[in-house]
């Protein structure tokens, strides 16, 4: 048995190929990530890996859309989104594949 705290994993990743983690592999990573009212990550898409937002608190706007709890936003590769805490958010974060320094800044690049 293990015990950890997420608020000593490096920004809610808590599996994944990286350091700290808790469980180390290249197939996914995993985040919870705790946002407050007007918290924004810039624009920016993945070439390799799919990711998976699921709302679990909060208000959250993505691809110009509002997404609350319970909303399950799937970004495909490719796919370019900026975001934006509406209020104090709690998102889950899953990518699949786990791949390393596959964030690019921008707007959408066709795969």
């Amino acid at each position: 048995m293990k015990r950890a705290k997420l608020d000593e994993m490096t920004k809610g990743w808590f599996v994944g190929d990286f350091t700290p983690t808790l469980y180390k592999t290249t197939d996914c990573e995993v985040a919870v990530k705790h946002y407050k009212k007007g918290d924004a990550e810039e624009k920016h898409f993945h070439r390799i890996a799919t990711e998976l937002t699921v709302i679990v608190k909060g208000r959250v706007r993505m691809f110009e859309e509002i997404f609350e709890e319970g909303d399950i936003v799937i970004v495909e590769p490719g796919e370019a989104t900026a975001f934006e805490a509406l209020e104090d958010s709690i998102n889950v974060v899953v990518k699949l594949p786990g791949a390393k320094n596959d964030k690019y800044l921008g707007g959408n690049e066709v795969c």
